[in-house]
């Protein structure tokens, strides 16, 4: 019998069928199919969307119409129930086709163009209910030449899919292995949080969970690392020194892990909160302020059960729009004489 995580993989199959050689009739019949009344939670600028006829109209069609050979490819798709007993199907992997006309106002390059996302489907009942969903944006800004703040520390770059081509997890379900996995993750997190609260970098403990050739692959906008010290250079140090009581907000957060195989994943709508006190991170000036970060990750753990890669996504419009900066409306002053913009408005002819 099949178990029925594998089952909602198999549920989610025409929609990323559909996807993959995209068609606006095929998609919106997968959707409607799927998901007839979730409710779709994006990244800025979209927000939350109440079933799919909203998504395909507010969010699909007008990336359509840009990038008119639209293409989806996953490169992970795992499954699994979390520590609250809602069972989720996470995919990863880039949008891309040729960008013909703005969207969002970003201009059109006439080029490819590739944008990652991680995307989070709750199952109940055999249909999805919920969708937890980022979508790398800045990286779109930035191949268009149009990213208007600060370069990233981390190496820029589209991020590849698992150097092992297991992503797409096939099944039946391991259960024991998939617990493995996501219970590692949870260890290596609750020693991560530790510091700078508990102690220096040792009380983290990074050479046991961490392989020394790990690949950390960042947003756009802070980029890629590559193994302990790239990842300690390029992100945590100046993500501590920028908001050192990062962790202490957890007991108020939502958490759903989970894992399939050798890989785990998490989603939270938010799943961190913290304060933006101090300078040195991504170029902002210290707000002040507390802030919410949407991360919706993938690890992949290795032979030794140490983490080889892992993919984050954060909602970097959103975090960016709570301390007063809309990175959209600042490419837009940046571009009103740039060809394709209406100088006067400042928005896309």
């Amino acid at each position: 019998m099949t178990d029925r995580h594998t089952k909602h993989k198999a549920a989610l199959a025409p929609f990323r069928a559909a996807s993959y050689d995209f068609s606006a009739a095929a998609v919106g019949a997968a959707l409607a199919e799927i998901a007839p009344e979730a409710t779709f939670r994006l990244g800025a600028p979209f927000g939350d969307l109440a079933g799919p006829d909203a998504l395909f109209d507010q969010v699909y069609r007008p990336l359509f119409a840009a990038w008119p050979d639209l293409e989806r490819r996953d490169f992970i798709l795992i499954a699994g129930e979390d520590e609250h007993g809602m069972d989720w199907v996470g995919c990863a992997g880039h949008y891309l086709g040729t960008f013909l006309q703005p969207w969002l106002d970003i201009p059109a390059t006439g080029h490819l163009v590739t944008m990652r996302y991680h995307e989070f489907f709750r199952f109940d009942g055999g249909r999805v209910v919920e969708a937890q969903v980022l979508w790398d944006i800045p990286e779109v800004m930035m191949q268009a030449g149009a990213w208007p703040l600060a370069p990233a520390l981390g190496r820029e770059l589209t991020v590849p899919g698992p150097a092992t081509p297991d992503g797409i997890v096939a099944g039946p379900r391991d259960d024991a292995r998939a617990k493995l996995s996501r219970d590692r993750v949870v260890d290596m997190l609750a020693h991560l949080v530790r510091h700078p609260r508990e102690g220096g970098v040792e009380v983290m403990e990074l050479e046991r969970f961490w392989h020394p050739r790990m690949n950390w692959y960042g947003p756009a906008g802070i980029g890629a690392a590559r193994g302990i010290q790239g990842f300690r250079n390029w992100h945590q140090i100046p993500f501590l020194a920028a908001m050192p009581d990062r962790g202490s907000a957890d007991a108020d957060l939502v958490f759903h892990f989970f894992g399939d195989g050798s890989y785990a994943g998490v989603t939270g709508w938010p799943n961190m909160v913290q304060t933006l006190s101090q300078p040195g991170w991504l170029g902002i000036a210290p707000a002040g302020q507390r802030v919410e970060m949407r991360s919706l990750d993938f690890w992949r753990l290795g032979p030794d059960g140490r983490i080889r890669e892992n993919w984050v996504l954060v909602d970097m419009l959103d975090l960016y729009g709570q301390i007063g900066v809309d990175p959209l409306a600042r490419m837009r002053e940046f571009n009103k004489a740039r060809q394709g913009f209406d100088a006067a408005t400042g928005r896309a002819a």
